[in-house]
């Protein structure tokens, strides 16, 4: 039992470092004038890619170990790690432009966009042998729940959290790579 919850301890702190892409991004995006309607299904869409992709990375990730063994979990950790560090790094190269709501194509897009991280974490957590059921439900609803709040949130402020957000989730993830490479 007690192993079992470190488990979903571990797994919401990933799915809340993950969820800070979506999170930042949302928070600018709420800043121009958005309905409710197009908050909520923005983030339905969001929250579908962070359970879709980590699905098709956890997949890829039990193939992997059963063939590969300990070399996977090496690959695992160092790609949790190029997660975290690329999240850092678009923090330092992002640049404000004028952004317009989503729709469509560049709906998909954006929900892409926030969600590609989570399939390097969840060909990590295949490696590992998580369990989907928990990855996904934490990963997909905390991912939705986060994209609505950076929505909701931007339209009461002004960008103050933005990119420190999605910082906070970088470092995350680069702490759980350099766990997984370096167990104590």
């Amino acid at each position: 039992m007690k192993e079992r919850m470190g488990e979903i301890l571990t797994l919401t702190m990933m799915a809340l470092a993950l969820g800070m892409d979506a999170f930042s991004a949302s928070l600018s995006l709420g800043m121009v004038p958005i309905r409710l309607k197009r908050i909520f299904y923005i983030g339905l869409i969001v929250g579908a890619l962070h359970v879709g992709l980590p699905l098709v990375g956890m997949a890829a990730g039990r193939a992997l170990s059963n063939t590969f063994g300990e070399v996977a979990n090496i690959i695992g950790g160092i790609l949790l790690m190029i997660a975290g560090v690329q999240m850092i790094v678009s923090v330092l190269k992002e640049e404000e432009s004028g952004r317009s709501i989503p729709s469509g194509w560049s709906l998909f897009l954006f929900a892409i966009v926030v969600s590609l991280d989570s399939f390097s974490v969840g060909l990590t957590l295949g490696i590992y042998g998580a369990r989907a059921v928990i990855v996904l439900s934490l990963f997909g609803g905390i991912a939705a729940m986060l994209t609505w709040s950076g929505l909701l949130l931007g339209k009461k402020t002004r960008g103050l959290l933005g990119p420190y957000s999605e910082a906070f989730g970088g470092c995350v993830l680069l702490i759980f790579g350099i766990k997984l490479l370096f167990p104590i």
